[in-house]
C-alpha cells in the first residue's frame, strides 16, 4: 500500500496524460513543427518533464518530491506569508487552480479531446501503472535513467515502423489500439 501511495503522490505532481512525457517547454515535443516527433525530441521532452517533476532536485522521483510540491503549493496560497492559509487564501487559490484547469479543458475541447484526466487521455490508473513500471528496481523511487528507459519504451511502442520517429498516422493508430492493456501508447504533441 505504501508503494501505491508513493506512486499516487508522484502522480499528483503531474496531472497530465502519458503524452505529457513528450511535452517539452512550450508544450510540444515536436520542436521543429514538422508534425513528426523524433526520438531525440521525445527524450529531450522526457528530460524536461523529469526535471519539472523532480520538485526537490535530488535526481529521483520519490516521496520527497511530493512533500516539496505540496510545500510550494502551500507557499503560493499563503499570500500574506504568515504560515497559515486563511479561508480567503484557500478560496482564492482554489479559484485560480480551477481557472487554470478550465483553460486547459477549453483547449482540449478545441482540439477535440473531451476526455479530461479521467477520460480517454489516460486517467490516473494508466499513469500510476506507467510510474510503477518505470520503477524497474522496485526501490519506490524513479531515477532519471529509469524515467528515460520508460519513455524510450513508450516511444518504441508508438514508433510502429521502427524508423525513429512518430508520425501523426502512428499516433492515430496508437489511439485506436487503446484499451488493450494497462499502458496505452503515448501521444506526442497531443495529436
Amino acid at each position: 500500500m505504501k508503494k501505491l501511495s508513493i506512486y499516487a503522490g508522484l502522480m499528483a505532481l503531474s496531472v497530465t496524460s502519458a503524452a505529457a512525457l513528450y511535452a517539452a517547454p512550450g508544450g510540444k515535443a515536436d520542436q521543429d513543427g514538422n508534425r513528426v516527433v523524433t526520438k531525440a525530441e521525445a527524450m529531450a521532452a522526457a528530460d524536461a518533464r523529469f526535471a519539472k517533476m523532480d520538485a526537490n532536485g535530488d535526481g529521483t522521483l520519490n516521496e520527497g518530491d511530493k512533500t516539496a510540491m505540496l510545500g510550494k503549493r502551500f507557499a503560493a496560497m499563503d499570500t500574506d506569508n504568515n504560515g497559515s492559509i486563511s479561508q480567503g487564501e484557500f478560496m482564492a487559490g482554489h479559484e485560480a487552480r480551477g481557472e487554470r484547469r478550465g483553460d486547459r479543458s477549453e483547449k482540449r475541447m478545441a482540439r477535440g479531446k473531451m476526455g479530461g484526466h479521467h477520460g480517454r487521455e489516460g486517467g490516473r490508473g494508466g499513469r500510476m501503472d506507467m510510474m510503477a513500471a518505470a520503477d524497474s528496481n522496485g526501490d519506490k523511487a524513479i531515477s532519471q535513467s529509469e524515467f528515460r528507459a520508460a519513455a524510450e519504451a513508450r516511444f518504441a511502442k508508438a514508433d510502429t515502423n521502427g524508423d525513429g520517429s512518430i508520425t501523426s498516422d502512428e499516433r492515430k493508430a496508437g489511439r485506436k489500439g487503446r484499451g488493450n492493456g494497462p499502458i496505452a501508447p503515448a501521444q506526442p504533441n497531443g495529436g
